[in-house]
């Protein structure tokens, strides 16, 4: 991060009007600006990890024979009509003669899709605690490449065997879990606090996009041109990616060869007077006294109860309650999953937009936010079971939590930022421990509370997950802030 000298060096801007000069020279460009290109770039790594991530999720029941095949809970296979049967019957075979198929077990094939969160718990606090200090660029750089080439390799893995996607699967969910943790260190050092959320929001959305395009074609890919083709073209894209990655970011603006001297002034001078700079020591005792930190910590445990419940077991809830086929189910998915994404931009844009006309407080605008990505998804989920009947209710209160739920990533979920600026990554990396730990627990209680009641297990689910999300949701409210703390202050570092 420039220090408060280097931003004198690059001409430090008085309070005679010169920053508000600088800001609206800058602001013209709009999303022209690098640190919005630097922002889609990020996006589009986030597109490549997710879509990499999932591709083997999609693949799966084409690798698999038909007795081996691996089925969403309470589901039944769906057949086409009489009248397309022969249809049907070519699709299979041709698939079958473009792509080899396995006889695994549901058990391997849990093993197997199970195996990228082997390690990845392991991996954000270490990861956060490199890139806090020597920065993203070679750390998100050189494993989204890395991810990517696993990817093309995956095929010939599983031909190898099960060891052999296994320990792949393995090495690509540490690679990944790393490109995920490490981006937030760019963010310190490129974002305007006016900007924040917009910036973050805009590369976040890349992993909601990188599903909605993965569940939309990736089941024609298999049925067309057979299992491999998903991971030759979702693994090509990465590496183009980060090519990309290499030749354009830059870890801060200061070293940036292309960005023009008005968007650099005014990002280091608008960011001079945070305490940004990393350092090797971290405050833990104070980190553990924090409240406004459990809270953001308590909340990332709760939410993404909820959250990774949406993902891993929507397409299940469309096909068993619903009654939707597995090929609408996946679209439908992905439809919910574009809404999003959408949502998320908006709604960086619109507290930006809130917090630099100085409507509410900053504090106030993001327990706003998580209140409202909190309150509506719960009212949705109670909800669910008593319009169970009706598919176009169903589907209008699901479209509706997940363009609100997103909202939380404007509110306590980027709150870390604010409180914490020096030590964003570290924490950002502790925060997912919290969340994955929360994914692989909601998981399994999910499918434990599903099997055990077929007529209200759905319900108990999302009771159970509401339930949990708002007592996260209070805690946070309560305990939340939105200044930098004592800890992570200059004066307080310089005194470990």
């Amino acid at each position: 991060m420039p220090t408060r000298a280097e931003a004198k060096g690059l001409g430090a801007i008085s309070s005679d009007g010169n920053l508000s000069t600088a800001h609206t020279q800058t602001s013209r460009k709009g999303f022209c600006s690098v640190r919005h290109g630097l922002a889609l770039l990020v996006h589009l790594c986030n597109f490549s990890i997710n879509s990499q991530r999932m591709s083997l999720s999609i693949a799966m029941p084409a690798m698999v024979n038909s007795t081996a095949q691996l089925r969403p809970l309470n589901a039944s296979a769906e057949r086409p009509p009489a009248d397309s049967q022969d249809s049907w019957n070519g699709t299979l075979q041709q698939s079958e003669a473009v792509a080899p198929v396995y006889d695994w077990s549901p058990e391997i094939q849990g093993i197997i899709l199970s195996s990228y969160n082997y390690a990845s718990f392991l991996v954000p606090i270490p990861t956060g605690y490199i890139a806090g200090i020597f920065g993203a660029k070679y750390l998100v750089g050189v494993n989204l490449l890395l991810s990517s080439v696993l990817a093309l390799l995956i095929p010939l893995a599983a031909d190898a065997g099960v060891l052999s996607i296994t320990v792949l699967q393995i090495v690509q969910g540490i690679a990944q879990v790393t490109v995920l943790t490490s981006q937030f260190s760019l963010w310190v050092k490129w974002a305007p606090p006016l900007e924040k959320s917009q910036l973050i929001n805009i590369a976040v959305s890349g992993q909601l996009m990188g599903s909605f395009i993965t569940l939309l074609i990736g089941g024609f890919l298999c049925q067309t041109k057979g299992w491999p083709s998903i991971f030759y073209i979702f693994g090509g894209i990465g590496c183009a990616c980060s090519f990309l990655w290499f030749l354009l970011v830059y870890d801060d603006p200061i070293h940036h060869r292309f960005i023009s001297a008005g968007e650099k002034e005014y990002v280091v001078c608008s960011l001079a007077q945070q305490d940004c700079s990393p350092g090797w020591s971290l405050p833990i005792k104070a980190m553990i006294k924090s409240l406004p930190l459990w809270g953001i910590l308590v909340f990332h445990f709760t939410e993404f109860w909820i959250f990774n419940i949406m993902i891993a077991y929507l397409p299940t809830y469309l096909n068993s309650v619903l009654q939707a086929n597995f090929r609408d189910s996946g679209i439908l998915s992905a439809l919910l999953l574009g809404a999003a994404c959408i949502g998320t931009i908006l709604g960086g844009l619109l507290v930006d937009f809130l917090h630099s006309r100085k409507i509410f407080r900053l504090v106030t605008i993001r327990k706003l936010s998580t209140a409202i990505g909190v309150l509506v998804p719960s009212v949705v989920f109670v909800s669910l079971h008593w319009v169970r009947c009706s598919f176009s209710a169903s589907m209008g209160l699901l479209a509706l939590s997940s363009v609100t739920i997103i909202f939380c990533q404007t509110g306590a979920l980027v709150n870390i930022l604010d409180i914490a600026p020096r030590y964003t990554c570290f924490l950002q990396g502790l925060s997912g421990v919290f969340a994955y730990s929360s994914g692989a627990i909601s998981s399994t209680v999910a499918g434990f509370l599903i099997s055990q009641d077929s007529e209200f297990g759905w319900r108990n689910v999302f009771l159970t997950a509401v339930s949990i999300n708002m007592s996260g949701l209070v805690f946070y409210l309560i305990f939340g802030q939105a200044k930098v703390q004592d800890w992570a202050t200059e004066q307080m570092f310089t005194q470990l």
